[in-house]
């Protein structure tokens, strides 16, 4: 099935979503795939407002909205305007797609981790989507979808990254719970647990030998690409998973089940 039969198979013609870290990485290749699949497309981003306007050029080039908002999600009237601007624009929105985060390259133990750095990543990766829950389940419309990103890291821990783990550990379980409170309203929450993605903010670890060494470890045999994370996150927000609810959607090669 291809071209335009295949996007009205998904049944996301007409819909709107929020993508927040869009202008780079898993969220640009959301975004595009659902503008192309006729999904009107607002992106947030912190500070590449370039790439953001460049995102959004190609969003519209599908024949649907989209604007770019920037700002630090870690604070609640970031996200708060961002969502206003979705009803202004849009007037409503179906589909929220928490994407944004940090992963700090260093390897470092707990007990030599800061206090700086451990609560920059949970600011970033945590209170973040807490703001962005907040809004979603305020501003989403009945049977809308929400869709977090988190990570192979949050269910099986990850040494040396003990702050990243946390985090996204905790947004699973807020996952769990949130999915029941919105259940009554038809909205469904999700989370996309990707492992090793080709992405800007990965490069740091793949270099030298190591990347080789890390497709070598996944079980299907490579790095996954945005495209391979964004599929899974359109399926979700598609009618074909209207009964997934409450659900860790691993997109990981397999890496989740070795050591």
């Amino acid at each position: 099935m291809t071209g335009t039969h295949a996007h009205e198979f998904l049944g996301l013609r007409g819909r709107t979503a929020l993508v927040t870290g869009g202008s780079r990485g898993v969220g640009r290749a959301t975004a595009l795939l659902l503008a192309r699949a006729g999904v009107d497309v607002g992106i947030s981003y912190r500070s590449r407002s370039d790439e953001a306007e460049q995102v959004v050029r190609e969003v519209t080039a599908f024949g649907v909205r989209g604007f770019a908002h920037g700002g630090d999600l870690t604070r609640p009237d970031v996200v708060a305007a961002f969502f206003d601007e979705g009803v202004a624009r849009f007037g409503g929105i179906d589909f929220v797609i928490g994407n944004h985060g940090i992963w700090p390259p260093e390897d470092v133990s707990i007990a030599e981790m800061s206090a700086a750095r451990w609560r920059r990543t949970l600011d970033v990766n945590l209170d973040s989507i807490f703001h962005l829950c907040q809004a979603a389940a305020r501003h989403l419309e009945d049977d809308g979808r929400l869709v977090l990103v988190s990570s192979t890291a949050g269910q099986r821990g990850e040494a040396f990254h003990g702050d990243y783990a946390a985090s996204k550990g905790a947004m699973i379980s807020l996952v769990k719970g949130l999915c029941v409170e919105l259940a009554p309203r038809g909205i469904t929450v999700n989370s996309v647990a990707p492992g090793w993605i080709d992405t800007e903010m990965a490069h740091p670890a793949f270099e030298g030998e190591a990347r080789d060494r890390i497709a070598r470890s996944i079980p299907i045999g490579r790095i996954a690409t945005a495209e391979d994370v964004a599929g899974p996150i359109a399926f979700l927000c598609s009618r074909w998973g209207r009964h997934v609810t409450g659900e860790i959607l691993n997109v990981n090669g397999g890496a989740v089940l070795v050591g």
